[in-house]
């Protein structure tokens, strides 16, 4: 059996291990948090430029309709 000084020793060594991992863990979550925070800023990008590509298309689809429309308004007799 463990004295009780035995027993609180074994037990400090492991609340430093608990708190030591804690202590770590909150440093990966800190790492993955940044991290997450520079692909959600990519992310916002790359959507604003599907965004800007989508209104261009657009944009350029209405100037072929207009002449379109305007070929189609020589070519009438």
């Amino acid at each position: 059996m463990l004295g009780p000084s035995q027993e609180a020793s074994g037990l400090a060594i492991d609340v430093e291990s608990l708190k030591s991992e804690r202590e770590r863990l909150k440093t990966t979550l800190r790492e993955l948090e940044t991290e997450q925070r520079k692909l959600e800023a990519e992310l916002k990008a790359l959507r604003q430029r599907e965004i800007q590509t989508k209104r261009t298309i657009e944009a350029l689809t209405t100037l072929i309709d207009i002449n379109d429309a305007r070929e189609e308004k020589k070519d009438a007799p």
